[in-house]
C-alpha cells in the first residue's frame, strides 16, 4: 500500500487531505509538527511527502531536505498559500516534485499525486534496472585463470538456473557476494531483487526483525508495519552472509521459511506465503559450529543442497597478475595506455600470500595507483608490509635450486623472463591473437608489442 506523510500546520488541511487521500486508498499519516515529520522520516518508510513551506520552528524547505538526504527515493509535493514563484523554484532546486498553492482543487491535488508517484516508481524501477547490469557485469569480470575459479564459474553456470538453496563458503575477501550475484544475475530470478544481509552485523531482535518483518507495536519503537526481507524480495534472491553467526533462536525461524515458504512477522500470529531463493554463505566450518551446538545440523542440510567452495588467493596463484591488471583497468577505465607493473612488482605479488585474499590485493593496487609515477607501478609503489613479507618469504625459501653450477642470472633478467612467460601463456591460451591478448592482461597492443619485440618477427 502507497504510504504518504502529510505536513501542515492548518488542521484544516490536514483533516481535508487525510479524508481525500484515505478514501484513494493511500495510507495516511498526518502531523503539524515539523520536528516529528523529520524524526518519522528517518524511522519510516513513505513513497510521497506532502508538505506546507510556511511553518514554525522546522519549514517546509528543511523538511525538504532532510527527506533528499534520509529518503532520496521519497517524492516531495509543496504546499503554499503565498503562491509566489521563488518558493516555487527554490523547492525546485532542492529536489520538490511539484509545487501547488493554496487553495487547491481536489482534482488538482490528486492528478499532482498521482503524477508524481508515477514518476518515482519509474525513477526507482531504472535504478534497479542500473544495479542489475552492475550485478551482471560483474560476472563477467570474474577472473578465472586458475582451475579453482573455472570449477567456480562452471558451479554458477549448473546451478543458476535451479532454485536450489547454495552455501559459498570461503575466507573474508575470496568474492562470496560476488559468486552470489552471479547465481542472481544467470538465475530466472535475475529481473526481481537481490538482497543481502551480514548476520554478524546485526543484533538478535534486530536482525529477527530485518528478515522477517514486524507489526506495529510488536516492540519498542514498532511505530508500524514493517515488511522483511523475505516479503520485500517476492520473486528474487537473498543472500545471508556470515551465516554462522545467525542465532540459534532465529536458525530454527530460517529452517520453517525454507520448508514451508512462509513467514511471520515479529508480534503477528499470521503466516505469509514467500517466494524467495535462499543463497548463504560463510567463512566458517559449519560442521565444527554444529559439534559446538551454535549451529542447527538440520539447517545446515537444508542450505548445503550446492556446495560451492572459493578458495584462498594463496591457493590459486594464477589469478593474482590477472587480478591486478583487472584492478587497474576498474580503477581508470577511461585510460587506453595503462600503467606498466614491472617485473619486480608481479614478482612480489605473486610470492605475498593474501590473508585478506582478493579484497586485500584490490586495495594494494588502489595504493601502488596512487603512489606510482610516470606510468609505471614499480616496489616502492607497493605497501611496505607487502615487499617486506614477500622479501622474508623468498629469503625462507630454499636457494640451493639456484646457481649449482656457478652461474646465476639477474634478478631483472630472471622476472623479464617470468614476465614473458606469462604473457606467452595467454597467447597460447587465444590462439595467438594479440588483440586479444592485449585485452586479456588489460595492457594496451603497443605495449605488449614493447614487452615482447620478437613478436613482430613472424608478421
Amino acid at each position: 500500500m502507497t504510504r504518504v506523510l502529510i505536513v501542515d500546520n492548518e488542521p484544516s488541511i490536514l483533516s481535508v487531505l487525510s479524508t481525500l487521500l484515505k478514501a484513494e486508498g493511500f495510507d495516511v499519516m498526518a502531523t503539524r509538527e515539523g520536528k516529528k515529520a523529520q524524526d518519522t522520516i528517518r524511522a519510516e518508510h513513505f513513497d510521497l511527502m506532502i508538505t506546507d513551506i510556511r511553518m514554525q520552528p522546522v519549514d517546509g524547505m528543511q523538511l525538504l531536505k532532510t527527506a533528499r538526504m534520509e529518503a532520496p527515493t521519497m517524492a516531495v509535493i509543496m504546499l503554499t498559500a503565498y503562491g509566489s514563484v521563488e518558493s516555487a523554484i527554490e523547492a525546485m532546486k532542492l529536489g520538490a516534485f511539484d509545487y501547488v498553492a493554496k487553495p487547491f482543487k481536489v482534482d488538482e491535488i490528486l492528478i499532482t499525486i498521482q503524477r508524481a508517484l508515477d514518476y518515482n516508481k519509474a525513477l526507482t524501477e531504472n535504478m534497479d534496472l542500473k544495479a542489475q547490469l552492475g550485478a551482471r557485469y560483474e560476472f563477467d569480470n570474474i577472473v578465472a585463470e586458475s582451475e579453482a575459479m573455472r570449477q567456480v564459474c562452471e558451479m554458477i553456470e549448473r546451478v543458476a538456473p535451479t532454485d536450489q538453496t547454495v552455501l559459498i563458503n570461503g575466507e573474508s575477501g575470496t568474492g562470496k557476494e560476488l559468486v552470489a550475484k552471479a547465481i542472481h544475475m544467470h538465475s530466472r530470478r535475475r529481473e526481481s531483487k537481490f538482497l543481502a544481509v551480514n548476520c554478524a552485523a546485526l543484533p538478535e531482535a534486530l536482525l529477527e526483525s530485518e528478515m522477517f518483518g514486524h507489526v506495529k507495536g510488536a516492540f519498542t519503537g514498532a511505530s508500524s508495519d514493517k515488511e522483511g526481507l523475505f516479503e520485500s524480495c517476492e520473486g528474487g534472491t537473498i543472500m545471508l552472509d556470515e551465516i554462522g553467526s545467525m542465532p540459534l533462536s532465529i536458525q530454527g525461524k530460517l529452517l520453517r521459511v525454507l520448508q514451508e515458504k512462509e513467514v511471520r512477522r515479529v508480534g503477528s500470529n499470521k503466516n505469509v506465503a514467500v517466494n524467495a531463493r535462499v543463497l548463504a554463505a560463510t567463512n566458517s566450518h559449519l560442521e565444527d559450529d554444529i559439534k559446538a551446538g551454535t549451529f542447527r545440523e538440520d539447517l545446515f542440510y537444508r542450505l548445503s543442497v550446492i556446495p560451492i567452495l572459493v578458495r584462498p588467493l594463496r591457493e590459486r596463484r594464477d589469478d593474482i597478475l590477472p587480478l591486478v591488471y583487472h584492478f587497474i583497468r576498474e580503477e581508470m577505465p577511461d585510460v587506453q595506455d595503462l600503467p606498466t607493473v614491472e617485473p619486480e612488482v608481479c614478482d612480489i605479488l605473486s610470492r605475498y600470500d593474501w590473508p585478506g585474499n582478493v579484497r586485500e590485493l584490490d586495495n594494494c593496487v588502489k595504493h601502488a595507483l596512487t603512489f606510482a609515477k610516470n606510468s609505471k607501478i614499480t616496489p616502492q609503489d607497493l605497501p611496505p608490509r607487502i615487499v617486506n613479507a614477500s622479501v622474508t618469504g623468498a629469503s625462507a625459501e630454499s636457494m640451493e635450486s639456484f646457481g649449482r653450477d656457478g652461474s646465476w642470472a639477474p634478478l631483472k633478467s630472471f622476472l623479464r623472463d617470468k614476465e614473458q612467460a606469462y604473457i606467452e601463456h595467454v597467447l597460447a591460451r587465444v590462439d595467438g591473437n594479440k588483440e586479444r591478448a592485449a585485452t586479456a592482461l588489460k595492457i594496451s597492443l603497443a605495449t605488449l608489442y614493447r614487452k615482447l619485440p620478437d613478436l613482430n618477427k613472424d608478421d
